[in-house]
C-alpha cells in the first residue's frame, strides 16, 4: 500500500480528501476591482453634476451671464448621462455607492457655488481642474481594463472624450486668468485626488 500523502500545507487536508477546488490566484480580484471602478466613477460623476448645478444656479438669471449659464447647464446634462449610466451599472451588479456620497454632495455644491461667486473665470478654472483629474483617472482605468473588459473601457473612453471637451472649453474661456489660478487649481486637484482614493475604498 502506498504511503499516505502529506497534508496540503495551505489547507491541512490530504489531496484525496479535497472536495472543493482550491481558489486560484487572483480569483475574485477582477470583480472587486470592477466594483471599485464603478463606485469611484459614480462618485465622480455625482460630484460633477452637483458642481455644475451649483454654478448654473449662481449664474442663471443674472444679467450678462446667460452664456455661461447655458454652458454649465449643457455640461451638467452630459455629466447627468454619465451618472445615470453608472447608477444603472451599480444597480445591475449589486455594487454599493460610496458611503461618502452625502459628503461629496455638500463639497461639490460648495465648490461650484464658491467658484461661481468669485466669477466666470474662477468657475472655468474649477472645470479645468476637475476635468483634468477625471480624464487622467479615466485614462488610467482604460489602460488597466482594456484587455479584460473592453466594453466598459469603450464607455469610459467616450466619457473621457467628453470630459476633455469640458476641460478645453474652460481653457478657451479664460480659466487660467482666474484670480489665484495656480493655488485654486492645485487645491481643487488635490481634493479630487483624495476623493478618488477614498471613494474606491469606502
Amino acid at each position: 500500500m502506498p504511503a499516505p500523502r502529506d497534508p496540503d500545507p495551505m489547507t491541512g487536508s490530504h489531496e484525496g480528501d479535497r472536495r472543493i477546488p482550491l481558489p486560484r490566484p487572483g480569483r475574485g480580484a477582477s470583480k472587486r476591482r470592477r466594483d471599485e471602478i464603478l463606485r469611484v466613477d459614480h462618485a465622480g460623476e455625482y460630484a460633477a453634476v452637483h458642481i455644475y448645478r451649483a454654478q448654473h444656479a449662481v449664474f442663471a438669471g443674472r444679467a450678462g451671464k446667460e452664456a455661461i449659464a447655458v454652458d454649465m447647464a449643457e455640461m451638467r446634462g452630459q455629466e447627468q448621462v454619465h451618472l445615470e449610466r453608472f447608477q444603472a451599472l451599480l444597480k445591475a451588479e449589486n455594487v454599493r455607492p460610496t458611503v461618502m456620497t452625502p459628503v461629496w454632495r455638500l463639497a461639490a455644491l460648495a465648490l461650484g457655488a464658491g467658484t461661481a461667486l468669485i466669477g466666470e473665470k474662477a468657475a472655468h478654472a474649477c472645470t479645468e481642474a476637475v476635468e483634468s483629474v477625471i480624464e487622467e483617472h479615466y485614462a488610467d482605468q482604460i489602460a488597466e481594463i482594456r484587455d479584460r473588459d473592453p466594453a466598459l473601457a469603450a464607455e469610459l473612453t467616450k466619457f473621457r472624450e467628453e470630459e476633455l471637451a469640458h476641460h478645453d472649453h474652460a481653457v478657451e474661456h479664460g480659466s487660467r486668468e482666474a484670480p489665484a489660478y495656480e493655488l485654486l487649481s492645485a487645491v481643487i486637484k488635490a481634493g479630487c485626488r483624495v476623493a478618488i482614493k477614498v471613494s474606491e475604498r469606502v
